[in-house]
Order: C-alpha cells, then structure tokens, then sequence
C-alpha cells in the first residue's frame, strides 16, 4: 500500500478531494487533507446510513421489511391516492425499495408535498423485481420508518446510530412536509464516515458496542438485487470481495471485511476522473 501516491496523484492532478482515510482491523493508517473538522455532502451515502438505522429498528421488532410500504404511511396520504395506485404499489414492500428493485420511479421526488408526488408516480410492472436507481425509494423508506417508530427517523439515527459512534457533527436534509429525507442531504466529516465503515467492517459493533444487528449487516450488504455494477444490498453497492457506500460525486467509504481494511474519502468531483482507479492502483495493488 503506497498511500503517499494515492494523494501525490490528488495533489497533481488538482482533484477537489477534502480528505482520505485508510483503517485496517480499525486502526487508523493513513490520513490525509481535512478528516476531522469540514462537513462535507454525502448525497446518496445518506442512504446507507438510512438503510442502517433500519437494521436497526428492526432488530428492535418495530418494523418489517417483507410488508408493503403503504403499511407504514400515513392514513391521510394513503387516502388521496387513487385505487389504481394504492394497487400498483401493493407488490411494493420495504425490501423491493431497500433493493431499488421497483422501476418507474423518476429520479427526485418534486413538489410542496414530496410524498403525494411519489405515491402518484405511475411504475412499470410493479410486481416484477428490476434494478432501478432512484431517490425515491429512499425517501418512502424514510417516512415508513418514521411512522414504525413513531419518532422522528433523523432523531433516531443520531440516538441509535451516530451518538454510540462518537459523531456529534453533522447535517441533514428533510422534505417540505419535515421529514427526513433518507435519500440525500446529509454531511459529515471524512473521519465520521470512516467510523461508519469501521463498524461495518466489524459486522455492526464500533467500540465493543453492538450498534447493528450483525444478520441485518450482512443482508444490507450482500447482494440482494444485480444490476451492471456487480449488485446492490440494502442501499449498499457491491465492490470486491466487500462493498461500499457511494456518493454521486466521489463520496465514498469502501469496507473490505476479508482484509479488515477501510477506506474513505470525500471530494466534489463533477467530471470523470481517475480517482478511484488511482486508489485501487495504490492502496489496493490493483494493475
């Protein structure tokens, strides 16, 4: 592992990244550029975290993911949808939207109230599972869980996740009508997502504390549903013998639990780069 070319190859070639970090069995190797003070957007990293928070509401009883989602929304939104919706997105349960497998969803939710706009969203064949990236399925998924809880779900998360990581800073994002929004929004520090990383690479336990259930960890990141990427778990991507949590411009924690190594990074890198094939040349002895 050749850390000092990995960032040698950012500085040179003037990519945005903010900082980088390597753990292995949970020590800190390397680190580079600001880790520990900047929050910076994770984009769609917030829905790993979402997806974590789920483990572990389940764990506690409070919600499961073979039911509908209209199970877990509210009455009020449930009754302005027509029958035909209300039918179309029956086959939809928690773990069809945890695995992007519903198709027809656009891209972001829009509107005064993001949640009519996504219970009218007209789908392709709801009841046939097919990989379809949105940020929708993310949001419904975060609402649903607010009401399983009857709690907040970013309160929970900074209760039941963030807090017992030692993570104090941070920012999230959340819709007109106020609730979480689950697919995007959220910041941290480079050193906050690594911590992140670390607990999974552990199956869920940071500190000698169980934080996730360990079975929920590894169904988040196995291969619940292929797509061209290799697969995608609960809001995890496949990558290598593990997998990792991405963001749409370079924001990445990459948890390889065969070797006890993480890696994280966060940029603002709007354009193609070589910035991962880098990492993988230099910290992973990829040819």
């Amino acid at each position: 592992m050749n850390f000092d070319a990995f960032t040698q190859d950012i500085i040179q070639n003037r990519w945005q990244v903010f900082g980088a970090e390597v753990y292995r069995h949970g020590q800190l190797l390397h680190r580079w550029g600001d880790c520990t003070a900047g929050l910076h957007p994770l984009y769609s990293v917030t829905k790993s975290v979402l997806s974590l928070a789920v483990g572990i509401a389940e764990g506690e009883g409070k919600i499961d993911l073979t039911r509908p989602v209209t199970d877990y929304l509210p009455a009020a939104a449930l009754a302005r949808m027509s029958e035909k919706q209300r039918q179309t997105f029956a086959p939809l349960t928690l773990h069809r939207l945890l695995t992007m497998s519903a198709a027809g969803f656009p891209f972001r939710p829009e509107g005064e109230s993001w949640l009519d706009f996504s219970l009218n969203c007209p789908l392709e064949a709801p009841e046939q599972p097919r990989f379809d990236y949105s940020n929708i399925p993310a949001y419904l998924v975060g609402v649903a869980l607010t009401h399983a809880l009857s709690e907040d779900a970013g309160s929970y998360i900074e209760k039941r996740l963030l807090q017992p990581l030692g993570i104090e800073d941070y920012r999230l994002a959340r819709c007109p009508e106020g609730y979480f929004y689950g697919a995007s929004g959220m910041e941290l520090t480079v050193e906050s997502l690594s911590r992140i990383g670390v607990m999974l690479c552990a199956g869920g336990v940071y500190g000698g504390q169980r934080i996730v259930p360990a079975g929920y960890v590894r169904r988040a990141t196995s291969v619940q549903q292929m797509n061209r990427e290799g697969g995608y778990g609960y809001f995890f991507w496949k990558y290598r013998s593990g997998f990792s949590m991405n963001g749409k411009w370079k924001q990445k924690c990459y948890i390889l639990p065969e070797d006890g190594l993480v890696i994280g990074y966060l940029a603002d890198i709007r354009e193609e780069c070589p910035l991962r094939q880098s990492m993988e040349k230099h910290l992973l002895g990829a040819e």
